[in-house]
């Protein structure tokens, strides 16, 4: 039976073990041979041919076949820091004179895995340089690659990597599997395997000058130089790229024909009294935004349009105005908040900008006005009688709510416009729940202040619109950021509170921000940012966790009124107080009535304190970049300076403190994404890895590989101008449709 891209795994692991066979599809997540040789390396080492160590010389580079003969493990304190550290050491027999190994750990699992690399009997190839310390060889910053078999076999395992010639491949493992079990199964698999076809056209490899399918998986399985691996990369990056601009192109497509209705803005006349009401000019990067979503929202198919702009900028005030010419022209506008909080914030807001227009139809309205509705989960159902039969009967036209509005009581006449805030709140899902409301498809705006990885991506592949504000209207003060590092100071922590006294005492007002409530419970939907390691960097693999005992608002309210902020009035704010509780507390802070607010991130977006000069976020570390940037856009907001402390006991070089110094280091949201992009990568961007041929992203990296994403984009459009069913090149119309029918495709349809 002829052994196919399709055919089981099993076919290509020969004599393994039904232990290894469980270790490849369980462990490593491999179900078929395609798999298999989708499975890349993820580095290569630069052998030449295997150094016979007999003559050394310090600094010459070694990678030799040998035997771990000894291996301890020693405890010692860290001169600079104080804390205790370990040491692996190990001697490797070879050839010819022993060389010493030296392995460091910070705690006690990476110890014992790096003692569990290098065990005594284990026998593998390993590259380093040459070096001499108390008169021993010693090989320094060693890599190593573990063959993990039987004495008889050891002589066809060197035989294989002599045979790999200038590059030896390191493939992602799980316990139990060596990278030579890999190899070996790959070699099998590459030697047995049907021709497999050819997904892209000649036409489009000669264009864009992309390696034939063959050439592309010798190479980057038994590569003989760097320039050939690269050349496989770029194959496999451009096909998938190329597959997924297509399904995006199609999507497009299919959206630009859906009968959305058209939202020209009628006379104006709401929009026109709204605009004369204002104090003040729209900025000129308001003003072409706002033009950006007029047209879209003049077009007879729905609006797909990402909002982004600086904590500050002005990015509600675009939206309202949308809104309001959606009423105009007859439909609704629906405004998705992620909080009470802030959807009672932008309530509040809205009617107070529009004063008399949000009382269209009461004796106190304009005739020109609408009604403006607040719909959330605590509301009685008495409380939400009015507000649902009003938005059933489309006397109001805008319409402020949390998830609450995404229950099937809630029914619009003509909702038209659906404009999510902060849409990284939100699930591909909860969105489509509100959208489904609508009659016809309705216009969709989303926006957030600094976007995260998925959109990022999503704008890199070209599947949103993108508007940007980029100024700061006037009144918005520049923000200091701090990191106080613990870690190496312990002393500032009593500085912190002096420093909020000093704010408080010069009248303002101050946050301190908590991932935790009370013990370890934390606020609905945070999650902690724990620093796992990089599955493709083999020195970064021992395993991480956020440590327990996290700051906790109702334990630090208490130790800051008793201790440093004694006589100063510290309120507290977090998501399992009541409703009217959470309401009356924010409206006493913006009042001047509550010196300190000590809250969890239900103050992260839309909280509007212009008094609010300095904010304190304890364990910093556990948030994403993202939050960090969102929390202290929350003071500054009144034409004074603000200050942001980021407060952590991470390590200096970890990359918690990375993504704090990045933080700290500006103010630039957009800036911060792409850190953040970078940090987090994009395993998640279009959906969760599925079984089979086909995952989320498997070989691109949005920032990495721009360029060929956007290569990829103008080869698609070229396709489907000429071949809008791709009924020319069947081979990549399958690949089309297998990610159209997967939950990939389900994501990129609803985003």
């Amino acid at each position: 039976m002829a052994i196919t891209f399709d055919s089981p795994l099993t076919a290509a692991l020969g004599a393994a073990t039904p232990t290894q066979r469980k270790r490849f599809e369980d462990g490593l997540g491999l179900r078929t041979v395609g798999d298999l040789l989708r499975h890349f390396p993820r580095r290569y080492l630069e052998t030449g041919s295997l150094t016979r160590v007999a003559d050394l010389r310090i600094g010459q580079l070694l990678c030799v076949v040998g035997e771990i003969s000894e291996c301890q493990q020693h405890r010692y304190t860290d001169r600079r820091s104080g804390r205790p550290a370990f040491r692996v050491e190990a001697t490797l027999r070879t050839g010819g004179p022993s060389l010493k190994m030296t392995f460091f750990a910070k705690h006690q699992k990476m110890a014992d895995w790096h003692a569990d690399r290098v065990a005594v009997g284990n026998r593998g190839v390993f590259l380093g340089k040459a070096g001499r310390f108390r008169d021993q060889w010693q090989l320094t910053n060693p890599q190593l690659s573990i063959f993990g078999m039987a004495d008889d076999e050891e002589d066809s395992a060197v035989q294989e990597v002599l045979e790999f010639g200038d590059l030896y491949p390191i493939y992602p493992l799980t316990k139990g599997l060596q990278t030579w079990d890999v190899a070996r199964a790959v070699k099998f698999a590459r030697s047995v395997i049907e021709p497999i076809v050819e997904v892209l056209p000649d036409r489009i490899r000669e264009d864009f000058d992309v390696l034939g399918i063959d050439d592309a998986y010798e190479w980057v399985h038994r590569p003989d130089t760097r320039d050939q691996v690269a050349r496989a990369h770029h194959r496999f990056r451009f096909e998938e790229a190329l597959v997924t601009q297509l399904v995006l192109g199609r999507r497009r497509r299919a959206n630009r024909e859906l009968a959305a209705t058209v939202r020209s803005g009628g006379d104006g006349t709401l929009l026109a009294a709204f605009d004369a009401r204002l104090p003040f000019d729209l900025t000129a990067g308001q003003r072409s935004t706002g033009a950006e979503i007029e047209a879209d929202l003049a077009r007879p198919h729905p609006m797909n349009r990402l909002l982004q702009g600086e904590v500050g900028s002005g990015k509600t005030l675009v939206a309202l105005r949308a809104m309001l010419r959606v009423v105009d022209s007859g439909g609704q506008a629906a405004l998705l908040a992620p909080t009470e909080v802030l959807a009672q914030q932008h309530h509040r807001s809205i009617v107070t900008m529009l004063g008399e227009l949000a009382e269209g139809g009461t004796i106190f309205g304009s005739a020109d006005g609408t009604r403006v509705e607040l719909l959330t989960g605590s509301m009685t159902k008495t409380q939400r009688t009015g507000p649902l039969s009003r938005i059933a009967s489309g006397e109001a036209g805008i319409v402020i709510g949390t998830h609450a509005l995404l229950q099937d009581q809630v029914m619009f006449a003509d909702l038209g416009l659906v404009v999510v805030d902060e849409q990284h709140r939100f699930g591909v899902e909860q969105r489509a729940a509100l959208t489904d409301k609508a009659t016809a498809p309705p216009h969709l705006l989303v926006m957030t202040a600094t976007p995260i990885p998925r959109t990022v991506a999503m704008t890199v592949f070209g599947d949103l619109e993108v508007s940007t504000l980029s100024e700061l209207p006037a009144g918005r003060a520049p923000i200091q950021t701090n990191v106080v590092p613990l870690a190496d100071q312990p002393a500032w922590f009593d500085r912190i509170w002096q420093r909020v006294r000093e704010e408080v005492g010069k009248g303002h007002q101050v946050y301190v921000v908590c991932p935790r409530i009370s013990g370890d419970e934390q606020e609905a939907g945070q999650v902690d940012v724990v620093d796992l390691p990089d599955p493709e960097d083999p020195d970064d693999q021992a395993p991480s966790a956020a440590p327990p005992g996290a700051a906790a608002v109702e334990e630090v309210v208490e130790r800051l009124g008793a201790g440093p902020l004694s006589g100063l009035r510290v309120g507290r704010l977090h998501g399992r107080m009541a409703a009217d509780e959470k309401d009356a507390t924010m409206r006493a802070f913006a009042a001047g009535a509550i010196d300190v607010l000590v809250a969890t991130t239900v103050i992260e977006v839309g909280v509007d304190v212009h008094n609010a000069t300095a904010m304190v976020i304890l364990d910093a570390d556990r948030f994403g970049i993202s939050q960090l940037h969102q929390l202290r856009g929350r003071v500054g907001r009144g034409g004074l300076p603000g200050l942001c402390l980021l407060v952590t006991g991470a390590d200096a070089e970890s990359p918690a403190r990375e993504r704090l110094d990045a933080v700290a280091s500006t103010t630039d949201g957009f800036h911060l994404s792409r850190v953040d992009l970078e940090q987090r990568r994009e395993g998640d961007v279009l959906g969760a890895s599925q079984a089979g041929r086909r995952s989320s992203l498997e070989n691109l990296r949005v920032l990495r590989d721009e360029d060929t994403i956007v290569a990829a984009r103008a080869a698609a459009e070229g396709l489907l101008d000429t071949d809008a069913e791709l009924a020319q090149v069947p081979e990549l119309a399958t690949a089309v449709r297998d990610l159209e029918l997967s939950q990939q495709a389900e994501f990129v349809d609803k985003s």
